[in-house]
């Protein structure tokens, strides 16, 4: 009956986190989980600042990894029929696309919405 009550005390405080930024810790370049859709809260707009003068599409706020994010650029830039890139938390699409990336965010659970600029 003893042994039974050490192993539980052994084990204490390795099943319950008491740790209470658990689940917070967004500090840690590239370990960064990703969130899932609907607890994204991307932002679209229209960026016409150093680039040549060509308007592009810039959807920010995306939390998570890279490659989720270069996966979710791909997406938008195959269903807007144009080029683009993805990289450090930011999608740019060529030209103004901004309704049809709001449509399509939000048609794949994103909370999306057309921001300023």
């Amino acid at each position: 009956m003893g042994r039974k009550n050490n192993d539980w005390k052994k084990r204490d405080g390795v099943v319950y986190s008491t740790s209470d930024n658990f689940d917070y810790n967004y500090e840690e370049d590239g370990a960064q989980e990703t969130l899932p859709p609907a607890q994204q809260n991307l932002k679209v707009m229209l960026d016409k600042k150093a680039r040549g003068g060509k308007q592009v599409t810039l959807i920010e706020g995306f939390i998570g990894t890279e490659d989720d994010l270069k996966d979710l650029g791909k997406m938008l830039k195959t269903k807007c029929g144009v080029g683009g890139s993805a990289k450090d938390g930011e999608i740019l699409i060529q030209g103004d696309h901004r309704d049809k990336v709001v449509q399509v965010l939000q048609s794949a659970g994103y909370k999306a919405k057309r921001s300023g600029g």
